[in-house]
């Protein structure tokens, strides 16, 4: 069967995923900066009995690599993202970035490594392949607008049946795999706001309007949105990130900045969200006569599995009795958003997770100057995309 000689050869490859990983975690690059990585992975593919390369694709370093198999069938892609973060890696690995203030804080790195040798793989079998596999490798997941609307634009989904992702998450048990049929990722926007005073000496207020006083006030309001405004029974959350009010202590304050996150579930409590916060913005006008200068942008909508491709998944995960997964577990709703949820929103598809807590028991959340991964959940992401991807060409007409 094409699955067995499947996991036999990533089980071969199990060192060079690993080695790719540390290479891949020694030379990070950011969000629409990956000049070198892009490279990196177009060169893998010289040598790789391939379909086809094609590089700058969505004119943002995307990569999408075809393998055709030798029977008709239908048409798979399989995604992994490839940037990096603006942290200062603290993990004291022997491969710890090489480049100062970026650090693979994500699992990014991990993602890129398995799936070019899991690619290289399938096209060594394409042979016992029906239909084709469409390799994607993106690049700035982490940076709105994100790189997957390029790659949407530019046709990467064109003739696609079903798109599959996966993470490494380093909070969840390694040797488990979990899935979500639904909404399972949270929809992200971001908000800014002015506020625009009058300054003026902290001995007369009466001859000022305290832009902090206003602005303290808007973000006080904004906690009665969760609490008074969204069902409890579906989920929000509002974090103001950047209050800048710094200032001297005598001194009244004109102007202050201030920068917000809003996560939600659902399409409808996204649009409920930003209507308050708005509301709440233009009221600061006519409560304490102050400028309001008010930005409210959504980027990354809720990310939705489609139920019946999550099945095929599920399904596909258990049958292929994986020996390093000890189980194939359903999930709660993540709260990080993922820019794969573009690709959900064009055709069915199925994003689901890898186990990956280090060995050592420490597990540092995402985006953590100690974020490390259980290498040992990289090979676990080859066997099972192998998995799914062997379950859609066996599903397929010869």
């Amino acid at each position: 069967m094409l699955l067995d000689e499947l996991m036999k050869k990533i089980d071969e490859k199990k060192d060079r995923i690993i080695d790719i990983r540390r290479y891949l975690h020694e030379h990070p690059e950011l969000s629409f900066q990956e000049e070198e990585t892009a490279k990196y992975i177009a060169d893998f593919y010289k040598e790789v009995p391939v379909d086809s390369v094609e590089t700058n694709f969505g004119g943002e370093r995307g990569i999408v690599v075809t393998i055709k198999g030798s029977k008709p069938g239908k048409t798979i892609a399989i995604r992994a993202d490839f940037d990096a973060l603006p942290i200062k890696e603290e993990t004291g690995l022997p491969f710890a970035s090489k480049n100062e203030g970026v650090m693979h804080a994500c699992g990014h790195d991990g993602h890129t490594a398995y799936m070019l040798v899991l690619a290289e793989t399938l096209a060594e079998y394409k042979e016992q392949l029906k239909g084709t596999v469409r390799v994607i490798h993106q690049p700035a997941e982490e940076t709105p607008p994100g790189g997957a609307i390029g790659m949407i634009k530019a046709g990467v989904l064109n003739g696609v049946d079903a798109i599959i992702g996966i993470h490494v998450m380093s909070n969840m048990k390694t040797g488990h795999i979990y899935y979500r049929s639904g909404n399972t990722q949270t929809g992200r926007s971001y908000f800014k706001l002015v506020v625009q005073g009058r300054g003026g000496h902290g001995s007369s207020p009466h001859l000022a309007n305290d832009a902090i006083v206003a602005a303290c006030s808007f973000v006080m309001n904004l906690q009665t949105i969760v609490s008074r405004r969204i069902n409890p029974f579906d989920m929000a959350s509002i974090t103001i990130g950047n209050f800048d009010g710094k200032g001297s202590f005598n001194v009244i304050k004109d102007s202050v900045t201030i920068e917000g996150d809003v996560r939600t579930m659902s399409p409808e409590t996204r649009e409920l969200v930003e209507t308050e916060v708005r509301a709440f913005s233009e009221g600061l006008e006519k409560s304490y006569g102050v400028k309001s200068i008010f930005e409210y942008h959504n980027d990354y909508p809720v990310l939705y599995n489609d139920p019946e491709v999550t099945e095929h998944v599920r399904k596909a995960l258990e049958q292929a009795a994986i020996p390093e997964v000890e189980s194939v577990l359903e999930t709660p709703p993540q709260p990080p958003s993922e820019d794969f949820a573009y690709y959900l929103q064009k055709v069915p598809g199925c994003f689901f997770y890898v186990g990956a807590i280090p060995e050592s028991g420490e597990a540092y959340p995402h985006h953590h100057p100690k974020f490390d991964i259980n290498e040992k959940s990289l090979i676990i992401s080859a066997k099972a995309m192998a998995a799914v991807v062997a379950s859609y060409s066996d599903d397929s007409e010869a």
